[in-house]
């Protein structure tokens, strides 16, 4: 099977094809990065199909431009965080859908979409699938609304969906601005004190080479359509994360609580339901046995 990936080069997309390339499919990756850098910064280079691709340079047939895959597993954002800004509806809202109809008008018959947590807005407790949106930011609004445009799309074309909703993946390679990677300059710069949010908020943070694993098994199944949420299913404060974060390395550095407001677009406990995730896995497993 030939397996289109986009976004590879970030901080998913890099472990998911790290995982792929030990399935026996035809990986093709695809990012904004040329192939030169692509090749100097990935190992897994020489083990795909690179083609570069700026996704806001429209082509008239995505399909055949990429060779014509079987499935597509679609990481690729623009310009994130900065979640209430509008380009995330003035453009990559569009461009993201009129990437996906491009090939599915053409001939692709498996899509898989990486969606958000930030759909389901201010509701706090377990978040199951089947609950209604609500975003809040800009970002939630226009991923909740390129999913419902795919969906429509299903009605007048074939082809399998999943939406797979990710929740706090962390990891090596994240985003300079994140929790642990500000945590980590800290303590590389011989800091005394962290600042940082009072740290109660309860969230569902996942390691990233699980949320590849199973955003890997999700993809390679037909079982289970449509929402699935990627997520531990298991809530913990962000002061617990930081705190048990700093004991694994055996580092001692004095968290400065309430330096920063809590965010005013997350609410303060919420995590994912992995009942629908759990039906996943098990399916998955039983269908290698």
């Amino acid at each position: 099977m030939k397996i289109l990936v986009t976004g590879t080069t970030g901080f998913v997309g890099n472990e998911i094809i790290n995982q792929l390339i030990k399935t026996d499919n035809i990986i093709i990756a695809t990012a904004i990065e040329e192939a030169n850098i692509v090749k100097k910064r990935f190992d897994w280079f020489s083990n795909v199909l690179y083609i570069q691709k700026d996704l806001d340079e429209k082509e008239e047939n995505y399909f055949r431009f990429f060779n014509q895959p079987d499935m597509l597993i679609h990481l690729s954002w623009a310009n994130l965080p900065n979640y209430k800004e509008l380009f995330h509806i003035e453009k990559n809202l569009m461009s993201n859908y009129s990437f996906i109809k491009s090939l599915v008008t053409n001939g692709i018959k498996d899509v898989v979409c990486i969606g958000t947590c930030f759909e389901y807005g201010m509701q706090n407790g377990p978040l199951t699938e089947d609950i209604n949106t609500k975003p809040c930011t800009l970002y939630g609004l226009a991923k909740d609304t390129l999913r419902k445009f795919i969906e429509e799309l299903q009605k007048r074309y074939k082809f399998n969906f999943r939406w797979l909703r990710l929740f706090y993946p962390y990891g090596k390679g994240q985003s300079p601005t994140s929790l642990l990677s500000q945590l980590d300059r800290a303590i590389s710069n011989n800091e005394n004190i962290f600042n940082m949010s009072g740290g109660e908020q309860l969230r569902d943070y996942l390691h990233i080479e699980k949320v590849a694993e199973y955003i890997i098994e999700c993809s390679l199944q037909n079982r289970v359509q449509g929402i699935i949420n990627i997520c531990s299913g298991k809530p913990v404060s962000v002061r617990s994360f930081v705190e048990n974060y700093l004991k694994e390395k055996n580092i001692t550095i004095k968290l400065n609580l309430g330096h920063y407001p809590y965010p005013d677009y997350e609410p303060m406990a919420f995590w994912g339901d992995k009942t629908r995730l759990n039906s996943v896995l098990g399916s998955f497993y039983e269908s290698k046995d």
